[in-house]
Formats: C-alpha cells, sequence, structure tokens
C-alpha cells in the first residue's frame, strides 16, 4: 500500500494521490491508503471507514463545526496516470476533479490539531457514476451524525473561486407518436420524427429565466440533449423521443421543476427520467460569511450540479471551493496549478486555524 505524507507539501501530496488510481468503484486501495495515513499522522482526529470512504473529525466541543468533503474516484482513466509535471504544471487524472481539493483538506487534516472550529473530513467514493452509487447517501443512512455542521465546503474544482449552492437538473423524455407506413407510401403514415419539429420548436423559442439569490446570478436552461426515432431505411417512423434536460435555479424545488417542464410541453406524452434538486447559496449563515470573509472572495453562483444539493437537502448551508480548473475535469490534459493549492490551504487554514 502507497505511503502517503499528509503534512509535507500538499502539491506532492496531490501527486502522490493521483498516482494511486481510482476510477469509480475502483477506490479501495486509495481509500486504505489515506485511512492509515490519519490514523498514523493525525491522532487528534476520530477515523471511521465506510466501504471505500474514509471519515475522520475532531470532538472537541466547540461552538461550530465545519465539514470538508472531497471525492476520491475519478473518471476512466486517458492515459494520464501517473502524475507528471511539464512546464510548472501537475498533469494527470483527477488532479482537478478532485484530487487537488483532497490533498488540500487531507493535508490540513494532519496540520490543524486546534482548530477554532471542530472539523469533520469527508472522503468518499463513487461521486462520478449514478446517483444511487454516492458514496454521501451510504454515509447518510448508515453514519447519519457524521455528515452534522454548521458550514460544508466542497472540494469541487472552481479554479479558487467561491461558488455558491448549484442547480437542480431535471431530465424527461417528450415522446411524440406516429404511424408506421412504407416510406414509398409515405401518404399512408403519419411521421412521428417530423412531428417533432413542434417539440424542438418550443425548446429554440423557450425564454431562459435569470434570478438573483444573496447576490448570485442563476441562469436557467432547457436543452434537448438526445434524440431517438426511426426504424429502418424504408419506414416511416411511429415514434421519437427528444431527451431534454433542465438546469433550474435553486428557487424552485424538484416539484415546480418539474411541473414546469411539463407546462413547457403540454399536449406531449412527457416521462421523468431523472431528477436531483439544487441547492440555495445559504450565504446569509455566518459560518459561511466568516469563510467569504476569510476568503476575500466575492461569491458566484455555481452552474451545475454538485454534493452540495446532498448537505442543502439536510439544512447544512454549503459552497463550492477547490483549486482545480473545471474546465479541465475529465479531459485527457487534465492538471492543476500548484500555487492554486498551496493558495488554497493558505486560505482555509486562515479560516480554520
Amino acid at each position: 500500500m502507497r505511503s502517503l505524507d499528509l503534512a509535507g507539501d500538499p502539491v506532492e501530496l496531490c501527486a502522490a494521490l493521483v498516482d494511486v488510481p481510482s476510477v469509480s468503484g475502483d477506490e479501495g486501495e486509495l481509500a486504505s491508503a489515506l485511512e492509515a495515513a490519519l490514523r498514523a499522522q493525525a491522532p487528534h482526529l476520530r477515523v471511521l471507514r465506510s466501504g471505500h470512504a474514509v471519515l475522520a473529525r475532531t470532538e472537541l466541543g466547540r461552538e461550530k463545526r465545519v465539514l470538508l468533503a472531497g471525492h476520491i474516484d475519478t473518471v476512466p482513466i486517458a492515459g494520464n496516470v501517473p502524475s507528471r509535471r511539464d512546464a510548472g504544471l501537475l498533469h494527470g487524472c483527477g488532479t482537478s476533479d478532485m484530487k487537488a481539493g483532497d490533498a488540500v483538506f487531507a493535508h490540513l487534516a494532519a496540520v490543524l490539531p486546534d482548530p477554532r472550529h471542530d472539523l469533520t473530513f469527508v472522503f468518499y467514493d463513487c461521486e462520478e457514476v449514478e446517483a444511487v452509487r454516492n458514496g454521501l447517501g451510504r454515509i447518510e443512512r448508515e453514519h447519519r451524525d457524521w455528515l452534522a455542521a454548521d458550514l460544508a465546503i466542497l472540494g469541487e474544482p472552481t479554479n479558487g473561486a467561491v461558488e455558491a449552492g448549484c442547480q437542480g437538473t431535471l431530465r424527461v423524455d417528450v415522446t411524440v407518436r406516429g404511424r408506421r407506413a412504407h416510406s414509398a407510401r409515405s401518404w399512408l403514415g403519419d411521421n412521428a420524427v417530423h412531428k417533432a419539429e413542434a417539440v424542438l420548436h418550443r425548446l429554440a423559442t423557450y425564454p431562459a429565466r435569470e434570478v438573483d439569490i444573496d447576490g448570485c446570478r442563476f441562469r436557467e436552461g432547457l436543452q434537448a440533449v438526445r434524440i431517438a426515432g426511426g426504424v429502418a431505411g424504408n419506414v416511416v417512423p411511429d415514434e421519437c423521443v427528444v431527451t431534454v434536460n433542465f438546469r433550474f435555479a435553486p428557487d424552485r424545488d424538484a416539484a415546480a421543476a418539474e411541473k414546469h417542464v411539463r407546462e413547457v410541453f403540454d399536449g406531449f406524452e412527457v416521462t421523468l427520467t431523472d431528477l436531483s434538486a439544487g441547492a440555495l447559496p445559504g450565504l446569509g449563515e455566518p459560518a459561511a460569511q466568516e469563510f467569504l470573509a476569510a476568503t476575500g472572495a466575492v461569491p458566484t453562483a455555481k452552474l451545475g450540479w454538485t454534493d452540495v444539493a446532498r448537505f442543502a437537502a439536510l439544512g447544512i448551508p454549503a459552497l463550492n471551493y477547490g483549486p482545480g480548473d473545471p474546465n479541465l475535469a475529465h479531459t485527457r490534459d487534465e492538471h492543476v496549478e500548484p500555487r492554486k493549492i498551496t493558495e488554497a490551504v493558505d486560505v482555509l487554514r486562515r479560516f480554520l486555524a
């Protein structure tokens, strides 16, 4: 098992984390390395293992608790493990999303034995795959008390910015039906693919809403992400399915988002296939204000869905803050700037020490 030096250079720690492959579902080796390092190098923490997740926390009786969470899984490797240095950048699968954030949190776990807030660290599995496998869900079911906090900080890549809340996401299949016929006698049929033009027209003319929440500007979007129809090269199709993704502002709850989409496609057959609520920024909470003061950052809206929504559903204000660049996530050329890692360490140390 690889040995990790948590208290050393956090950039080198990030490289070491990248060098242990941890594609979703195969995080066991990395989880074991983190668990061993935390038990040996952070005796001030209580450590818990949950599947391929590792949790650790202080129990100092502080008035407030801050939770720092990062997923340790990555998308499939694209010839970019082990890590490498090039032109001052650290390259490798997961450097940006989000082993740089994990390295920051693991380093702080070892070097902050006496923080001014109690701390909980959560390094969890299976974030990059379907939601039912997400390690946070298992932890919530089996160890709910470990997720209690006054503020959660998720180390998702934000390029050192603070991104508050997140959009919700919804997918539906809009089905258009027709009547089959031989294409040589097309007038006997009713082409469902042609009729889908009405669905696409509603999408093309949809007025995307923008809303300001706690000073963060969220923009909604309704987009066709897939279209399927057709039987054979000589058959008029009798069915066409347009898959639509709705990214909605967190002032809409899940039920309101679904209701809105059904209203947009009134008159069509609509089947809900996926729905995850968003998260309000929660910037008015004292712990969040304290963190913003430490960063000096002006928060922006998180345009996308992240696990801050899970914490928001538990009544915990949550923010996205990490050293990685979100535009590099999941790419073959994924990399991180070392200075972003050290800056994140400095910011969080200033907030927590």
